[in-house]
């Protein structure tokens, strides 16, 4: 009896220390000014690191938000002048500086024709599923989404009608826990979700480098269209993974120069 009131004591005493030196953690940090802890955020993954970092407090969340970490798209924004806020995901592209991430908003359709992006950004949708956040090509465009840079996708829904949902040029393409759908008509066979055009292998005159394009997809969902992948230039498929999950097929593959 007695070794084992010995053992609860032991227990509370050290989960009473964890307890205070995490709560003495959390007031170190918060003894941090805005700018040094926006610094810190920023070395957080958008999802799901920083996104949930906002729930901790009014503080954290203002931080965790704010315009200088990511932009963000709504349909709702009316007043134009409210930092970071933008109605369309062209006009949140547009204003972007390379390295930024830009968070759509859930809900409802946002519209994406032909939109390219010439510097390197990460594009997010802000639902708990991909599904939530659907970006649609109208018929009649190229691509929803035309890359000419090193560039990420994750947590979003690309429809087109026609075309291709992706339209990929140069650099690195990552696409992560997205859904890719061709719309199913009578010319299925001009519709592809995923299109490269990418040579491979390129040299920067102005790096003085060569750089490696490539397309890399994780944990995808890939529906409609005459094949799940096409490629003009001298990227190649390599290292395919399919998982067949109910109704629908999750891929996992890259695309690279060989």
């Amino acid at each position: 009896m007695e070794l084992e009131e010995e053992r609860r004591r032991g227990k509370r005493k050290s989960s009473s220390s964890s307890s205070s030196s995490a709560a003495a953690a959390a007031a170190l940090i918060n003894n941090l000014d805005d700018g040094s802890l926006m610094h810190i955020f920023s070395f957080l993954s958008p999802i799901p690191d920083r996104y949930n970092t906002a729930l901790v407090c009014h503080r954290w969340k203002y931080l965790a938000c704010h315009p200088r970490l990511w932009l963000r798209v709504d349909r709702s924004v009316t007043d134009l002048s409210e930092p970071g806020a933008f109605p369309s995901i062209e006009t949140a592209v547009a204003a972007a500086r390379a390295g930024d991430t830009i968070l759509i908003a859930a809900g409802g359709k946002h519209l994406a024709s032909n939109i390219q992006i010439k510097k390197p950004l990460c594009l997010i949708g802000g639902g708990e599923l991909p599904d939530e956040t659907t970006l649609i090509c109208s018929r009649g465009s190229d691509s929803a989404l035309e890359f000419l840079s090193t560039c990420k996708l994750a947590n979003l829904t690309v429809k087109a009608e026609l075309g291709c949902c992706l339209l990929h040029r140069s650099g690195r393409l990552t696409i992560d826990d997205c859904v890719l759908q061709c719309e199913s008509n009578p010319l299925d066979f001009l519709s592809c979700p995923i299109v490269s055009t990418a040579s491979g292998q390129v040299f920067s005159s102005s790096m003085k480098k060569y750089h490696r394009d490539s397309v890399s997809v994780s944990q995808t969902r890939i529906e409609g269209g005459a094949k799940a992948v096409s490629t003009s230039g001298d990227l190649a498929l390599q290292r395919v993974r399919v998982i067949y999950a109910r109704t629908s097929l999750f891929f996992w593959f890259d695309m690279e120069h060989q």
